[in-house]
Formats: C-alpha cells, structure tokens, sequence
C-alpha cells in the first residue's frame, strides 16, 4: 500500500470513513451494494498514511441502523468519533446512548438520504445541548438557496467534500461566495475531501476541485478538515488514499495550516 510524501503530525485525523461488514443487512432503500470493508482494512490504510483518528460515517445503505458504525467505534476505541443517522422522532435517551457510544453528529445526506431539509432545525436544536455538529452533504450549487438555514442552526456544521458542487464552480460564483460566508460565521467546517466525485479535469491533480479547496484552506485554515472518503463507493478504478493525502501538499502552503487541517481542527470539532 502506498504511502504519502510527507508524514502527519501525530494526531492526524481523517474526518470521513465508512465501515461496511457483509454481516451486518443493508437497509431497504440501500441504493448499491457496498464491498466489504472492515476495520482490520482500515488500520491498514492508517498504518499506511500514518493517520491516528478517524471519524465513522453512518453510510447510507444501512440507513437508521447505526449497528456496523456503532462496532467499528468499540473496535477504534479512544481513537474513533462516529457520525450517525437518526430518525426525527429519536429519543433523548437514545441520542444519550450514542453519545456515549462515541457518536458526535447526525449526517445530513441531501443526495438521496432519509432526512427533509424540514427536519434539519429541530434536530440540529436537539443536538446542540450534547455538543455535536450536522454533517452535510449537498450539492453546492444549492448553498445559496440553504444558506440562512445553515447559518441560523444552533448546533456546528460540517459540510462535506469541498462543498460537493457536482458542477465546479469558479472561486468568484455566487455559490462558492456564500460557502466562503458561512465559513466566516464560526460554526461551519468544511471537509477537503473526495475531489474525484466532482471534478470534471480528474486525476491526478483534479485541478477544478483544487482551486477550491486551495481558496478555503487560504480563507479559513481554521475551519478546513480533511477525509479519505474511504473506501471510495462507487469509485472505479479506486483512488490511491496516499494520493488522497498528498493533494493538501498543492492545497496549502506550509506544515502548520496542515497541521491545524489534520490535528488541531478535528480535535477541537469532535472532542478528542
């Protein structure tokens, strides 16, 4: 397994993994039949790009059923936070019981996920007592329309794979503007993540994307993160995660925006 070109601080972070075990069912409304992807496989991908944490998150395919992330936490230990799915009428017992668990969010998926953009201020209401942040996926081109939504949420906000405009958008869009002002707002992270979903130029620079990720890591080092997206769904041929890592070499500057971008902001955002 390859390895990046330079090496992580300790504490470095991955922000966005999924855990899929053949034993445990897929929901109903699972869209694709995900590969087997275990946490033994994992802690090899760690290994390889010398990233200590990780942040579990509930896949879709299994939808309210948080069982497979929920045991990839009992095996990660101290070293894991996982991000769930919940129904709207979810107890507080139940949400207290994941917290405890090691859960610290409830993923917003907008691309074909069971929770309405309705749904999204009295959950976010719900959670903010326990400390945790919504983790939303979009499409980016829509942030203008959800913007004052976002912004009014009393809980933290974490957006994923560099705003996921499923069309790139420039730097100077009115999109890519109102992501940047949220930003600006002290309670939205961004993920740079996942280039290969959305870019249009690809690999292995995926050039479109990077301008983006390059303008929020300069705007805001202090609210970037960055994630594998592993084990990549739906990715054929697969990306190389050392390859993955590497990219925040042309996304930012010098090793301590890196550093906050890999160990000071996660571990700020999710409580390690």
């Amino acid at each position: 397994m390859e390895s990046p070109s330079f090496k992580p601080d300790a504490g470095a972070c991955d922000c966005h993994a999924h855990i899929y075990e053949d034993k445990y069912p897929l929901a109903p409304t699972a869209s694709f039949k995900p590969p087997h992807a275990p946490v033994s496989d994992y802690r090899a991908v760690q290994r390889a790009l010398g990233i200590e944490r990780v942040i579990v998150v509930q896949p879709t395919g299994y939808g309210f059923d948080n069982t497979c992330a929920e045991d990839a936490l009992k095996q990660f230990g101290e070293s894991a936070r996982g991000i769930c799915v919940v129904p709207t009428n979810v107890s507080d017992a139940e949400l207290n019981r994941l917290h405890a668990a090691g859960f610290r969010g409830v993923r917003y998926m907008m691309l074909g996920g069971l929770l309405p953009w309705d749904s999204l201020p009295s959950m976010a209401a719900r959670i903010a007592p326990l400390g945790w942040n919504i983790n939303l996926q979009l499409d980016g081109r829509d942030l203008p329309l959800h913007a004052a939504m976002i912004s009014s949420l009393p809980c933290k906000v974490v957006i994923d794979h560099t705003g996921k405009f499923l069309e790139p958008v420039g730097v100077e869009t009115q999109a890519f503007m109102t992501l940047l002002k949220l930003l600006d707002g002290g309670r939205v992270w961004i993920k740079l993540s996942a280039p290969y979903e959305t870019s249009r130029t690809g690999a292995p620079d995926y050039n479109d994307v990077s301008t983006l990720a390059r303008a929020l890591a300069l705007a805001h080092p202090d609210r970037c993160l960055w994630a594998s997206n592993w084990p990549h769904p739906n990715q054929s041929p697969l990306p190389s995660n050392a390859a993955m890592l590497d990219l925040l070499l042309k996304w930012t500057d010098d090793a301590g925006t890196r550093r906050k971008i890999l160990v000071e902001n996660p571990a700020a955002l999710y409580g390690f």
